[in-house]
């Protein structure tokens, strides 16, 4: 067992493990002080101006710091949203330059002409293409709406209460909220009332 008596180079004295009390200031204890205990100030009045002037400077740093965090979060978030709306918009730009060929199948469609293995590619290309997101829209019966229809024709008729999509032309087709065509649609009107 080492004492620290033995430890000890000549001229030093040994450590002692109980303190000195009359080195220790006025009005300090050993026991530790409780939370929100505010310590007297030693050095007067400039001690705590300073103090006070380096909280304020503390106060000012964080506000700065908040204030950089926040415009950071709104900078990602801006980001994140920009690179979603280029990819809405790529994907629609795509999008549109199949129209024509889905236009051409639902031609050939009418006419009888799609069997056998071109049967097979339009199913798996317009899967493909609803994967994208691209939905079709526009049938007989709906109600007219300028919006997301184009009237080739309007006739009056008796039989309907609020001009309705009588037949439908060319579909319209939209990529989530975004309309890459209108519906072009023969329209039946209400007669003009007197």
């Amino acid at each position: 067992m080492i004492r620290p008596s033995d430890t000890d180079r000549p001229g030093e004295r040994p450590l002692s493990i109980v303190r000195d009390n009359t080195r220790r200031g006025p009005g300090t204890s050993l026991e530790p002080r409780r939370r929100g205990e505010v310590k007297p100030a030693r050095q007067g009045d400039a001690a705590a101006g300073e103090t006070d002037a380096l909280r304020a400077q503390l106060r000012e740093r964080t506000a700065d710091l908040v204030r950089v965090k926040s415009e950071y979060d709104h900078y990602r978030k801006r980001v994140r949203r920009d690179r979603r709306d280029v990819g809405v918009i790529a994907v629609a730009n795509v999008l549109t330059g199949f129209l024509p060929v889905l236009d051409a199948i639902d031609q050939a469609r009418r006419q009888g002409e799609v069997t056998g293995g071109f049967q097979r590619v339009t199913e798996v290309l317009e899967t493909e293409l609803a994967a994208l997101g691209l939905r079709s829209f526009g049938a007989v019966g709906d109600a007219f709406d300028p919006a997301v229809h184009e009237a080739v024709s309007c006739i009056r008729s008796d039989l309907v209460e609020q001009p309705t999509c009588t037949a439908i032309l060319r579909p319209g087709y939209r990529v989530g909220d975004r309309m890459l065509r209108p519906a072009q649609a023969e329209v039946a009107a209400p007669p003009a009332r007197r």
